[in-house]
């Protein structure tokens, strides 16, 4: 799918793998929705491409469904929908000081897995009323899970299970969807420069990219860009999870 001309929805696009799948799709001549909670992030990067922001709350029917609605009404149907919108907690099962809190737990799945669903659920409706181009398809639906699906660390349960899940309904969903023309893929970064990382000690993230066989270093949100991009133009790239980690394999902690 060539999406120069066309509208492209991007949660968590405030910042990190999120605001650079963004430029990279703008910059490919896509209208891009910048959806976030972060408003005055968010707000900056629309109008460094010279998009639209949208406040939402991903793991919300009501807001996701608000924010949807509004980005269709102003930018047009989306041939494309990323996910990127996604937060972590470190918690072991069971601590020091007892058991793991569930709404701890909760709050992962609901953001990460749920946020991820309702977010695919109206984006895949939607698309499904479009015209097709002239290869058939009618849109692409890529979401962000994480090499802790695969391998995840002591600490990371809730995390590795939202992740797990996303990568779980990659394919049934691109099954489903088939009907429509509408492709589903999965990416599961390792470890990213995002603003999270970059904010650790230098000595730290020379640490942590030690531990990646090649190249030995972070990898940077252009790059898991660029795979985006790809998987979009691809059209028989579909029902697929897309490790992006230099060979990563985590070890348990």
């Amino acid at each position: 799918m060539d999406v120069s001309g066309k509208t492209v929805f991007v949660t968590g696009a405030a910042s990190g793998l999120g605001a650079e799948t963004a430029r990279a799709l703008s910059g490919a001549g896509a209208r891009a929705a910048v959806f976030d909670r972060d408003a005055e992030k968010g707000e900056a990067v629309a109008a460094e491409l010279g998009g639209k922001f949208f406040a939402v709350d991903v793991s919300s029917a009501d807001s996701a469904e608000a924010a949807v609605n509004a980005a269709v009404d102003a930018l047009g149907p989306p041939s494309v929908l990323v996910n990127c919108a996604g937060i972590g907690t470190a918690a072991r099962i069971v601590g020091r000081e007892g058991p793991m809190a569930l709404d701890a737990f909760s709050r992962v799945i609901n953001v990460n897995l749920i946020g991820s669903f309702n977010m695919m659920r109206l984006c895949a409706h939607t698309m499904s009323l479009a015209e097709p181009d002239a290869n058939g398809q009618r849109g692409v639906i890529i979401s962000t899970a994480s090499v802790a699906a695969y391998d995840g660390q002591i600490g990371q349960a809730a995390y590795a299970a939202s992740k797990g899940g996303i990568v779980a309904l990659t394919l049934p969903a691109a099954r489903e969807l088939a009907r429509f023309g509408i492709r589903v893929l999965t990416i599961a970064p390792g470890l990213f420069l995002t603003p999270l990382l970059a904010e650790l000690p230098q000595e730290v993230q020379d640490g942590l990219a030690s531990a990646i066989p090649n190249p030995s270093r972070l990898g940077k949100p252009s790059e898991f860009a660029a795979l985006v991009r790809s998987m979009v133009e691809n059209d028989y790239l579909n029902g697929e999870v897309v490790r992006l980690d230099g060979a990563l394999r985590m070890a348990a902690k």
